[in-house]
């Protein structure tokens, strides 16, 4: 029999710096309700998904704690756990967490159907910077509100009701470096999630990045990565004018084979829903990315003991 997870990539419109916590919340059980009407398994939420993406602002003391979960579940969302039980519903989600000791983290949780907490991830591959640029419209501050995740990239086991599958989840950036997903994959992942508020502008200045530009991009690198990793991908944004500053949708799942199967249309709230044959990722895992019979990893050790580059001398002329 195959192993089948109907999923729902559950993008969201833009949450503005003055929406209230509480619409915010409704919005996304809306959308919970919708995939489940759709027959989901499993829906997937974008990087903070409870928020506006505060690191484009400069924000101190309540104003910037109040973007923060403290504990996950808490009363603010315990609404959304206990929808997603009544329905037998699965979710990824992006939020902003701050621990008991002051740490704070660009997180993800992957919930089953029971509601139970299953994998936790924290940001890798933080972008922006600490201090804001000088002269800048929009600002990328995620270095200055949170630190780089100390957890790797584990993966987990989503449960019966999900097919057993083999999960791992990624963050907005991280998608956009393979060795995220390799290892992942080396751990036997059949599921990638990963929620994302990607500007629809080029985040570092300049005007050589369009909106058509990012969202190729970053549809390419789901593409490419779920076919090198034979895996099933999910990849969900925030989307649209979140408070004058434009984010990217394109919000798609990807099969093993690198294919789209199915997107979002809008930059709102919309739902794409496809069926995830996980037994599909048996073709690639057995024969072309067959890890066990064709790595080479004593010739990858430059991986992990470089991240500048490091040039090729020059060659003297004779």
């Amino acid at each position: 029999m195959s192993r089948v997870i109907r999923i729902a990539a559950a993008q969201m419109g833009p949450t503005q710096k003055n929406d209230s916590r509480e619409a915010t919340l409704n919005r996304i059980i809306a959308l919970l309700e919708k995939a489940s009407d759709a027959g989901a398994n499993l829906v997937v939420f974008p990087e903070l998904a409870f928020t506006t993406f505060f690191p484009r602002w400069i924000l101190d003391g309540q104003s910037l704690d109040s973007q923060f979960e403290s504990a996950m579940p808490n009363p603010n969302v315990q609404p959304l756990f206990d929808r997603a039980r009544e329905l037998k519903i699965g979710f990824y989600i992006g939020y902003a967490e701050i621990t008991p000791d002051n740490r704070r983290f660009n997180s993800s949780i992957m919930v089953d159907t029971k509601g139970n907490i299953v994998g936790k991830y924290r940001k890798v591959h933080l972008p922006g910077s600490v201090e804001p640029r000088p002269n800048a419209v929009y600002q990328q501050l995620e270095k200055r509100y949170f630190e780089y995740g100390d957890m790797g990239f584990p993966a987990f086991r989503g449960g019966k009701d999900l097919q057993d599958a083999i999960m791992g989840m990624l963050i907005c950036n991280d998608r956009r470096w393979p060795e995220g997903w390799r290892c992942l994959a080396l751990q036997g992942m059949e599921l990638l999630c990963v929620g994302y508020n990607s500007a629809a502008y080029d985040p570092n200045g300049g005007e050589s990045e369009s909106a058509e530009l990012r969202t190729f991009h970053a549809q390419l690198v789901v593409q490419a990565n779920a076919y090198m990793n034979a895996c099933w991908a999910v990849a969900v944004a925030k989307a649209g004018n979140e408070d004058g500053s434009g984010l990217i949708g394109g919000s798609c799942i990807v099969d093993p084979n690198g294919r789209i199967v199915a997107e979002t249309k809008t930059l709102a709230d919309e739902i794409a829903v496809a069926d995830c044959d996980l037994d599909l990722c048996e073709q690639g895992k057995s024969k072309m990315f067959n890890f066990e019979s064709h790595r080479r990893p004593h010739w990858y050790s430059r991986i992990v003991e470089q991240t500048g580059v490091g040039c090729v001398p020059e060659t003297v002329a004779e």
